[in-house]
Formats: C-alpha cells, sequence, structure tokens
C-alpha cells in the first residue's frame, strides 16, 4: 500500500538501495553514497576550486607595449629652420622665424601595419614601438627636411586594451598602461560592479581558452588578482548561490546563501530544521556533482570515475550527537540539493488515513442502520 500513496520523494531505504540496480551484466552503478565523518570533511576543504591562476598564470605584460591595428596613431614634425618641408615661412618685417613644426593628424594604423608620412610614404610600425617609428620616420625625411625631429604619440591604444562586459558599472573597452594591470584594477577602471560581491562571478577569455571563478576568490587571494593581457575578454556575471531544500522540512524551496558561503547547519537551520513530525532523521541527504579527483579521494574503488562530474549522495545521521559537529564543517556549494525523507512511522500514518477515510463511511451507515 505504501508504494502507490504520495509521497515528496524516496525514503531513506530507497536512497541506500537506489545507488546500484541489477542488470544482465551485473550491477550498475548510479551514483555513490559517502558518509560525511570527518576525514570527508577534510578531503574535502582540499577540493579543487577553478582558479584563473592554474589557467592563465600570472605573467607580467610587456612593460613597452607595441603599436597595433586599429590604434590611432598621431604625428609631429619639427625642423632646425624655416622654408622647410614642415616649417613656415620666414617672416623678416615681423622678425619671426615662423612655425618650425607640424603636426600630422592622427591616423588609424591599417590592416597592412603602416601609416601614411608626408613626403616618407607608407610607413610600416605594426608591431613596433613609438620610438622605433620615430626613428624610421626621421631617416626616411632625411635629405628632404631640414634635420628632421619627430615625435609618435600613440593616443588611441585599441590593441591594447581589455573588453569588459557584464555587471561592470560601465562596460568599456579599458586601455590597459605600460605598469601593467591587474584583474581587478580593470575592473575598478569600468566602474566597479553593480551586484554584490559575493554573488558575482568573473569570466575571463583568452584566446580559445576560457575560466570563471567568484570574485570572493579573486578578492581574498592576491595570487589570483593576474595582470590581463590585450584582447582579453573580462565579463561579470551575477549568479546568486542557492540551495534546494527539499524533503520533510520547515521550509522546501530554493533558499540563498546570503553570505559568501554556508554550512550544511546554517543550511538546515534556513530550511527551518527537520519537521519533528515528519522526518527521517537517519534519511538526511545532500546531492551533488563532485569531480573525479574528489571521489577517486573519498572511494578510490568507485566504479562512477570514469566521468568527469560524478553524482554524490552525501548522508548524515541526525540522531548522532557528533553529526551536529559534522554539519558546522560541512560546507554547502552553489546548486546542491539537500533531501529529508520521510519517516517510515510517516507512512504508515499515511495509510491508517487512507483507510480511515474508507471506512469512515461505511461505520457511520453502519451506525444509521442499527
Amino acid at each position: 500500500g505504501c508504494s502507490v500513496l504520495p509521497a515528496a520523494g524516496p525514503t531513506a531505504r530507497q536512497v541506500d538501495a537506489g545507488a546500484e540496480v541489477a542488470t544482465p551484466d551485473g550491477l550498475f552503478a548510479r551514483y555513490e553514497i559517502i558518509d560525511i565523518t570527518p576525514a570527508v570533511v577534510e578531503a574535502l576543504r582540499t577540493r579543487p576550486l577553478d582558479s584563473l591562476l592554474a589557467s592563465f598564470g600570472d605573467h607580467r605584460p610587456s612593460l613597452e607595449p607595441v603599436i597595433g591595428i586599429g590604434d590611432y596613431v598621431s604625428i609631429s614634425v619639427w625642423e632646425a629652420g624655416s622654408g622647410g618641408l614642415f616649417s613656415g615661412p620666414l617672416v623678416a618685417d615681423r622678425f619671426s622665424a615662423g612655425s618650425k613644426s607640424a603636426l600630422i593628424p592622427e591616423q588609424v594604423v591599417g590592416r597592412d601595419g603602416a601609416i601614411s608620412v608626408p613626403y616618407a610614404g607608407r610607413i610600416q610600425v605594426l608591431g613596433r614601438r613609438p620610438q622605433d617609428v620615430q626613428s624610421l620616420i626621421e631617416n626616411e625625411l632625411a635629405g628632404k627636411a631640414i634635420q628632421p625631429q619627430v615625435l609618435v604619440s600613440v593616443t588611441k591604444p585599441l590593441s591594447q586594451t581589455v573588453t569588459v562586459t557584464g555587471e561592470a558599472a560601465a562596460g568599456a573597452r579599458i586601455p590597459l598602461t605600460m605598469r601593467g594591470d591587474r584583474l581587478l584594477d580593470v575592473v575598478a577602471s569600468a566602474g566597479g560592479v553593480r551586484s554584490p560581491v559575493n554573488e558575482t562571478f568573473i569570466r575571463l577569455s583568452r584566446g580559445t581558452l576560457t575560466a570563471t571563478v567568484p570574485m570572493t576568490t579573486v578578492v581574498s587571494n592576491p595570487r589570483e588578482n593576474i595582470y590581463l593581457r590585450p584582447g582579453d575578454v573580462l565579463t561579470l556575471v551575477r549568479d546568486p548561490q542557492t540551495f534546494l531544500a527539499v524533503g520533510a522540512l520547515g521550509n522546501a524551496t530554493e533558499l540563498p546563501f546570503s553570505a559568501e558561503g554556508i554550512t550544511l547547519a546554517q543550511a538546515l537551520a534556513k530550511a527551518r530544521g527537520l519537521s519533528d513530525f515528519q522526518a527521517d532523521p537517519t534519511g538526511t541527504y545532500i546531492f551533488r556533482f563532485e569531480p573525479a579527483a574528489v571521489v577517486r579521494k573519498l572511494n578510490p574503488a568507485s566504479k562512477l570515475l570514469g566521468s568527469p562530474l560524478v553524482p554524490v549522495v552525501y548522508r548524515v545521521d541526525m540522531r548522532d550527537p557528533n553529526s551536529l559537529f559534522l554539519t558546522q564543517a560541512f560546507r554547502m556549494r552553489n546548486r546542491d540539493l539537500v533531501y529529508v525523507s520521510n519517516a517510515p512511522f510517516t507512512e504508515l500514518q499515511k495509510v491508517l488515513s487512507v483507510f480511515s477515510t474508507v471506512a469512515s463511511p461505511i461505520a457511520g451507515a453502519a451506525s444509521v442502520y442499527s
């Protein structure tokens, strides 16, 4: 009768028995059941996390950025005397030697990597430093201008920028400075973030590689605050940290962490604890996908280590007083599912309730007849 009655989920016996199912080829493992012990809690403390440092390294950018395609370049030319190619004529009646310099309007470095300079032609600037381009233009103008001196300025270094999008206060293309800029420097230049830090994730794309880490990781660990490179794309993503509470709990719903991280004890408190009249204290579970490296530490003989993510069910016996300490040390993770099964007596109550519902009219009719 219990098998056809309504229920919020499986019983503790069903969860334990469902880890393996019988098939014609033998037993097939569907998920791992791991009891929460001090050794398990300690092993989970060393759980590998996403890391920008491990993915990209912390290589300091070049202190002397070079000119790239799309940069805006401005050129000023000075001559030693008047009456040259770039200097004004001598004005004798005003006792003035005239202007000795000329400003060439800024121009964009073309796809051929060159810019145009009067009397010097197309000058290849791609991949060169501004001071190298100055010397190149001076050599091209030698013998044409009067002892030319050239100053090259990159007014808009678009090739040396980082794109910031998402939850930034002002998404923009942020130019990198010559001293090198770390990730948080660029975020600050974009106006900071609009969402709370504990709900913000940083997604960095460089070439074909993308990595995502919580912003709290970058803030709390200076080594994760890596140097950025030209062409990086930085996306700030808001993803509130939540967990699901279902089963015989005081509040079965999706609940936010409301902090950088919470423990299982705090999660149960947010869900208003186990229901006194329904919950099976031996059937408290946390459903989670764990990396295979973590499961290998917890159960080296697991049959599910062939997959990168392994479904794991952590089990805790709330009748054991020691479990109150373990729940304070067990850290919750985003999208965890906390499930508390119904006690066996609850199922018996349902059967008796159905029997009472069916028998009550019959007993009433018999009473009327008598």
